[in-house]
């Protein structure tokens, strides 16, 4: 048997909810004979990773996959890399803005996900879902988060993998977001069970072409 913790983001920006946090909401509970266990954490910097870090010493997952709002994009965006600054366009929900800091100063300019993204895009795909492999998780509380967990896996949780999945806005979030893109909440949470399915059954990742040209 395997454990995941998935986490979810609560709102920020303005927005009254965070598809993230109402997906992860909706996972079950169980895959196969794996567990599956959700953390909401805060859009907040500094504590999000806290609040990540303590989760993981509790639950001793094998696995941490972490979701966010990605405002704007049209499919599923399984992140590639994390990038070691933080650079915010806005404050984070305690007021927060650090710009051009460093998430950790003795971390690694970059890390990249250790999971089988390559695996998990196909599997989303097959299922009919749009998904991409994203380059860029900003440089907002989601890398931050992203880049502070894979950190800590290399430094002090050892022999653990983890990653990072924006997802669209829901379909009530965009009514009045002219040429905004959307997915519904059925869809969403389809194609994170299935990454998460894929988490589980893939040792090695796949070998296929995914990137981009720009």
């Amino acid at each position: 048997m395997k454990k995941i913790l998935v986490t979810g983001f609560d709102p920020f920006g303005g927005e009254k909810i965070n598809p993230a946090l109402e997906v992860i909401k909706l996972l079950p509970k169980k895959i196969g004979e794996n567990e599956v266990k959700i953390l909401e954490i805060p859009t907040v910097w500094r504590k999000s990773i806290k609040k990540i870090e303590d989760e993981i010493s509790a639950y001793n997952p094998d696995y941490i996959l972490s979701i966010g709002q990605a405002g704007g994009r049209t499919d599923i965006s399984i992140e590639r890399v994390a990038i070691n600054i933080d650079d915010y366009r806005i404050p984070d929900n305690e007021g927060n803005q650090p710009i051009d800091k460093k998430i950790f100063e003795n971390g690694k300019d970059a890390y990249f996900s250790n999971l089988p993204i390559k695996a998990m895009l196909k599997e989303i795909q097959k299922a009919g879902i749009p998904a991409s492999i994203s380059n860029t998780a900003g440089t907002f509380v989601c890398n931050h988060v992203f880049y502070g967990v894979r950190y800590l896996l290399e430094t002090k949780f050892k022999d653990k993998k983890s990653g990072f999945i924006h997802i669209p806005y829901l379909p009530e979030q965009v009514v009045y977001k002219n040429n905004t893109g959307s997915m519904g909440i059925e869809i969403l949470v389809k194609g994170i069970t299935i990454a998460i399915q894929t988490i589980f059954e893939y040792n090695e990742d796949l070998k296929v072409g995914a990137g981009t040209i720009c």
